[in-house]
């Protein structure tokens, strides 16, 4: 304990060599900027920090992906180009987990690989720009992750949002039709549960969501990362078996859904995903996209021959086996991927003990109808009333590392941490940093 803070001058100097002025500008930095910082700090100095900042899965990659992996590359799949469309075997297996777990019937040629859901969020960004000219802004339901949101401004489309913590039940009925009135959203994008905050959208709010998709002829891309991860429903994750996963996809057929393998299989540095596209939309034809590419229009022979083709010509061949044979074993039964996740809700349950210890304590605290947002990925925090720009610029001295929820969209001031990177012997080691952190600040009016 001795060792913290850690020396100003070398916290200013790292953070200047990632581009910032100093550590006072940790509030506006990406998630790999605080990665990056962290990692080198700890190159310099002695700290192990705990790691809150980057998603990583805290587990293991999953054994049978891994196998069907390595025994592709064996068979000689290396010098092969994939079908841009996914290999048969990933479809009919991505459309039996959907069906599995989601409860929806998505046919085989509407589901396609991409490298991670970041670019199936891209490809539909660019793709949904190109719809309609005269819709050209994304709703976001804040808080949301960060990229998702950059991807849209990089792309061109305009954003607009919603904090979802402000707006539960018939009030976010009342925020979205407000927004959708105007004419000029593109589509609706949310994550579900909720990346950062871990709150989660309830069968009534979906069907709203849904509802008002279908009046005002909006697509809504539904972010399923975290699949039937809200551990508060000890019935979840069944194989065909209610409960499922909640979705729109049930109340509209505007919708796409993103499912990655990053966080169910822990498979994040494979990038490893599928797009899964609602048949009625996926079969749609739109006359901007004819002129635009002298095709017929059909949203998802775009999506899949002008679009991704052009961003990554397929998806690793090897990887898309990986994906195939865990997708066919979670539905079988013989992958119990939310028992094996459940770990996620006792690391951030302690995590928020301590926390609460040294007078920390959680931001987005409340889900619908007013029960506590539950344990899980992500959680969010601040310390006393302080912003989250104060705190990120102090805690980075104790060897605790988060990012801003200013970058997330929130209207609330704090930090997003998550719960997977950490260890069992982090434990008490953040109990003793934090306990220096209070003891250094709780009587300091000012920061």
């Amino acid at each position: 304990m001795n060792n913290y803070p850690l020396d100003k001058t070398l916290v200013d100097n790292v953070c200047g060599a990632f581009g910032l002025m100093d550590a006072h500008e940790l509030g506006n930095a990406t998630i790999r900027q605080m990665v990056g910082i962290v990692r080198e700090i700890e190159r310099q100095t002695d700290c192990d920090y705990v790691h809150m900042e980057l998603g990583n899965p805290g587990l293991p990659a999953e054994q049978i992906g891994i196998e069907a992996q390595v025994k592709a590359l064996q068979a000689g799949c290396a010098n092969k180009y994939p079908l841009i469309t996914g290999i048969p075997e990933l479809t009919k297996n991505a459309s039996e987990f959907i069906k599995a777990f989601l409860g929806l019937n998505i046919p085989e040629e509407c589901i396609v690989p991409t490298v991670g859901s970041m670019q199936g969020c891209y490809a539909l960004d660019t793709l949904i720009s190109q719809l309609r000219p005269d819709k050209d802004t994304v709703l976001f339901l804040d808080p949301c992750f960060p990229v998702q949101k950059q991807q849209s401004i990089v792309i061109g489309l305009k954003v607009d949002s919603i904090d979802i913590g402000d707006y539960r039940g018939d009030a976010l009925r009342d925020a979205l039709e407000a927004k959708l009135q105007k004419g000029n959203i593109s589509a609706i994008l949310f994550s579900n549960p909720n990346n950062p905050s871990w709150m989660c959208l309830t069968e009534y709010e979906l069907r709203t969501i849904g509802q008002l998709a279908n009046r005002y002829d909006t697509i809504v891309i539904e972010d399923v990362a975290y699949l039937n991860m809200d551990f508060r429903d000890p019935n979840r994750g069944k194989p065909y078996c209610a409960p499922f996963q909640p979705t729109v996809g049930r109340y509209t057929m505007n919708c796409v859904h993103l499912v990655s393998c990053s966080k169910i299989f822990s498979y994040a540095g494979e990038r490893a995903a599928v797009i899964a596209v609602n048949p009625d939309l996926a079969h749609r034809h739109f006359p901007a996209l004819t002129i635009r590419y002298n095709n017929d229009g059909q949203f998802m022979r775009t999506l899949i021959y002008q679009i991704l083709y052009a961003i990554s010509s397929g998806v690793s061949h090897s990887v898309q086996h990986a994906m195939a044979a865990m997708m066919k074993a979670a539905a079988e039964g013989k992958i119990n991927f939310v028992e094996k996740t459940h770990i996620y809700a006792d690391r951030a349950h302690r995590i928020k003990q301590i926390m609460e210890k040294h007078h920390f304590h959680v931001v987005y605290d409340k889900d619908a109808d007013d029960k506590p947002v539950g344990d899980g990925f992500f959680f969010t925090f601040t310390y006393r009333d302080w912003t989250g720009e104060q705190l990120v610029n102090k805690l980075i001295y104790y060897g605790v590392s988060a990012i801003s929820l200013i970058s997330t969209g929130a209207r609330r001031e704090g930090l997003r941490g998550c719960s997977a990177a950490m260890r069992d012997d982090q434990f008490d080691v953040l109990d003793e940093r934090l306990a220096l952190f209070d003891r250094d600040f709780s009587s300091k009016e000012q920061v």
